[in-house]
Protein backbone atom coordinates (compact mmCIF):
# COMPACT_ATOMS: atom_id res chain seq x y z
CA UNK A 1 0.00 0.00 0.00
CA UNK A 2 1.02 3.20 -1.44
CA UNK A 3 0.27 6.14 1.52
CA UNK A 4 0.31 9.80 -0.24
CA UNK A 5 2.35 12.25 1.89
CA UNK A 6 2.30 16.36 1.41
CA UNK A 7 4.40 17.08 -0.91
CA UNK A 8 4.19 13.99 -2.93
CA UNK A 9 3.89 13.97 -6.78
CA UNK A 10 0.39 15.19 -7.70
CA UNK A 11 -0.80 11.84 -10.49
CA UNK A 12 0.80 9.85 -7.39
CA UNK A 13 -1.90 11.65 -4.91
CA UNK A 14 -4.75 11.36 -7.62
CA UNK A 15 -3.85 7.67 -8.54
CA UNK A 16 -4.07 6.87 -4.44
CA UNK A 17 -7.15 9.21 -4.18
CA UNK A 18 -8.91 7.26 -6.69
CA UNK A 19 -7.64 4.01 -5.17
CA UNK A 20 -9.68 4.73 -1.69
CA UNK A 21 -6.91 5.86 0.25
CA UNK A 22 -8.15 8.02 2.91
CA UNK A 23 -4.46 9.79 3.25
CA UNK A 24 -4.82 11.09 0.05
CA UNK A 25 -8.31 12.66 0.42
CA UNK A 26 -6.43 14.76 3.31
CA UNK A 27 -3.54 15.79 0.48
CA UNK A 28 -6.45 16.29 -2.23
CA UNK A 29 -8.38 18.68 0.73
CA UNK A 30 -4.67 20.01 1.74
CA UNK A 31 -4.26 21.13 -1.72
CA UNK A 32 -7.48 22.03 -3.47
CA UNK A 33 -9.55 23.21 -0.75
CA UNK A 34 -8.64 26.76 -0.97
CA UNK A 35 -9.35 26.49 -4.50
CA UNK A 36 -13.19 25.24 -4.17
CA UNK A 37 -13.55 27.62 -0.90
CA UNK A 38 -12.40 31.01 -2.85
CA UNK A 39 -15.13 29.82 -5.75
CA UNK A 40 -18.07 29.01 -3.26
CA UNK A 41 -17.24 32.16 -0.80
CA UNK A 42 -16.48 34.30 -3.94
CA UNK A 43 -20.06 33.04 -5.82
CA UNK A 44 -22.54 32.96 -2.48
CA UNK A 45 -20.57 35.98 -0.41
CA UNK A 46 -21.51 33.65 2.88
CA UNK A 47 -18.54 31.82 4.49
CA UNK A 48 -20.90 29.26 6.57
CA UNK A 49 -22.33 28.89 3.25
CA UNK A 50 -18.86 28.33 1.29
CA UNK A 51 -17.83 26.17 4.08
CA UNK A 52 -20.83 23.85 3.79
CA UNK A 53 -19.89 23.73 0.49
CA UNK A 54 -16.73 23.03 0.02
CA UNK A 55 -17.69 19.85 2.76
CA UNK A 56 -20.18 18.98 0.01
CA UNK A 57 -17.93 19.11 -2.59
CA UNK A 58 -14.92 16.98 -1.13
CA UNK A 59 -17.75 14.43 0.14
CA UNK A 60 -19.23 14.08 -3.39
CA UNK A 61 -15.51 14.23 -4.77
CA UNK A 62 -14.71 11.12 -1.97
CA UNK A 63 -18.30 9.40 -3.35
CA UNK A 64 -17.60 9.46 -6.60
CA UNK A 65 -13.66 9.36 -7.10
CA UNK A 66 -13.86 6.01 -9.12
CA UNK A 67 -15.30 8.14 -12.10
CA UNK A 68 -13.09 10.41 -12.03
CA UNK A 69 -11.00 10.64 -15.17
CA UNK A 70 -7.66 12.07 -15.12
CA UNK A 71 -7.26 11.79 -18.57
CA UNK A 72 -10.18 13.32 -19.58
CA UNK A 73 -9.94 16.41 -16.78
CA UNK A 74 -7.62 17.40 -14.33
CA UNK A 75 -8.44 17.38 -10.72
CA UNK A 76 -8.46 20.56 -9.74
CA UNK A 77 -11.09 21.23 -12.61
CA UNK A 78 -12.83 18.37 -11.60
CA UNK A 79 -13.57 19.77 -8.06
CA UNK A 80 -14.19 23.25 -9.39
CA UNK A 81 -17.13 21.85 -11.97
CA UNK A 82 -18.70 20.14 -8.76
CA UNK A 83 -18.21 22.50 -7.10
CA UNK A 84 -20.02 24.62 -9.39
CA UNK A 85 -22.79 22.35 -9.20
CA UNK A 86 -23.30 22.62 -5.96
CA UNK A 87 -23.17 26.27 -5.49
CA UNK A 88 -25.72 26.03 -8.43
CA UNK A 89 -27.94 23.82 -6.49
CA UNK A 90 -27.57 25.92 -3.24
CA UNK A 91 -28.52 28.74 -5.56
CA UNK A 92 -31.15 27.22 -6.70
CA UNK A 93 -32.89 26.14 -3.45
CA UNK A 94 -32.00 28.90 -1.90
CA UNK A 95 -34.57 30.78 -4.47
CA UNK A 96 -37.36 28.15 -4.49
CA UNK A 97 -37.59 28.60 -1.08
CA UNK A 98 -37.60 32.64 -1.00
CA UNK A 99 -39.89 32.63 -3.79
CA UNK A 100 -43.50 32.46 -3.51
CA UNK A 101 -45.76 30.39 -5.61
CA UNK A 102 -48.09 31.48 -7.59
CA UNK A 103 -51.79 30.49 -7.49
CA UNK A 104 -51.72 27.64 -10.73
CA UNK A 105 -48.39 26.01 -8.85
CA UNK A 106 -45.90 26.48 -11.96
CA UNK A 107 -42.78 27.76 -11.27
CA UNK A 108 -40.77 29.45 -13.70
CA UNK A 109 -37.42 28.32 -14.45
CA UNK A 110 -33.94 31.19 -14.82
CA UNK A 111 -30.86 29.98 -16.01
CA UNK A 112 -28.25 31.55 -13.13
CA UNK A 113 -25.71 29.52 -14.55
CA UNK A 114 -23.62 32.27 -16.26
CA UNK A 115 -22.59 34.23 -13.84
CA UNK A 116 -21.29 31.67 -11.32
CA UNK A 117 -19.89 29.82 -13.73
CA UNK A 118 -17.64 33.37 -15.14
CA UNK A 119 -16.44 33.62 -11.86
CA UNK A 120 -15.34 30.03 -11.15
CA UNK A 121 -13.91 30.36 -15.43
CA UNK A 122 -11.59 33.36 -13.99
CA UNK A 123 -10.79 31.92 -11.15
CA UNK A 124 -9.44 29.09 -12.12
CA UNK A 125 -7.01 31.36 -14.72
CA UNK A 126 -6.15 33.89 -11.61
CA UNK A 127 -4.97 30.26 -9.96
CA UNK A 128 -3.17 28.94 -12.69
CA UNK A 129 -1.93 32.45 -13.72
CA UNK A 130 -0.50 32.59 -10.40
CA UNK A 131 1.82 29.23 -10.88
CA UNK A 132 3.48 30.88 -13.60
CA UNK A 133 7.37 31.88 -12.70
CA UNK A 134 6.77 35.66 -11.56
CA UNK A 135 8.54 37.33 -15.41
CA UNK A 136 5.82 35.23 -17.13
CA UNK A 137 2.99 36.09 -14.93
CA UNK A 138 3.95 39.78 -15.11
CA UNK A 139 4.11 40.07 -18.46
CA UNK A 140 1.00 37.81 -19.52
CA UNK A 141 -0.92 39.99 -17.40
CA UNK A 142 0.46 43.66 -18.90
CA UNK A 143 -0.34 41.74 -22.39
CA UNK A 144 -3.80 40.24 -21.55
CA UNK A 145 -4.96 42.97 -18.53
CA UNK A 146 -3.74 45.73 -19.40
CA UNK A 147 -3.82 45.45 -22.64
CA UNK A 148 -0.06 46.50 -23.12
CA UNK A 149 1.76 46.15 -26.72
CA UNK A 150 4.49 43.35 -26.76
CA UNK A 151 7.55 46.92 -27.37
CA UNK A 152 6.42 48.58 -24.54
CA UNK A 153 6.02 45.17 -22.11
CA UNK A 154 9.83 45.06 -23.45
CA UNK A 155 10.34 48.50 -22.31
CA UNK A 156 9.19 48.15 -19.26
CA UNK A 157 10.43 44.77 -17.81
CA UNK A 158 13.79 45.39 -20.29
CA UNK A 159 13.63 42.21 -22.18
CA UNK A 160 13.88 41.64 -25.13
CA UNK A 161 10.45 42.05 -27.29
CA UNK A 162 11.61 38.28 -29.01
CA UNK A 163 11.56 36.87 -25.47
CA UNK A 164 8.67 38.97 -24.51
CA UNK A 165 6.65 37.07 -27.17
CA UNK A 166 8.01 33.53 -25.96
CA UNK A 167 6.86 34.60 -22.59
CA UNK A 168 3.10 35.19 -23.80
CA UNK A 169 3.06 31.93 -26.04
CA UNK A 170 4.52 29.46 -23.61
CA UNK A 171 2.49 30.62 -21.03
CA UNK A 172 -0.33 31.08 -23.23
CA UNK A 173 0.08 27.12 -23.93
CA UNK A 174 0.85 26.53 -20.11
CA UNK A 175 -2.79 27.77 -19.21
CA UNK A 176 -4.60 26.37 -22.15
CA UNK A 177 -2.64 22.62 -21.09
CA UNK A 178 -3.77 23.33 -17.31
CA UNK A 179 -7.32 24.77 -18.48
CA UNK A 180 -8.50 22.50 -20.64
CA UNK A 181 -11.83 21.10 -20.29
CA UNK A 182 -13.58 19.04 -22.76
CA UNK A 183 -16.98 20.00 -23.91
CA UNK A 184 -18.65 16.64 -23.11
CA UNK A 185 -17.32 17.38 -19.75
CA UNK A 186 -20.84 18.76 -18.15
Amino acid sequence: MVVAQRGDNPARVIDAFRDGQESALSEVYARWSPLVHTVALRSLDNLDDAEDVTQRVFTQAWASREAFDPARLPLPAWLVEITRRVITDKCTAAREQARPRPRNGRVRQVDDETEPAALVERLLLADELSRLDATAQQVLRMALYDKVPHGQIAERTGLSPSLVKSHILRSLRTLRRSLQVPSDAY
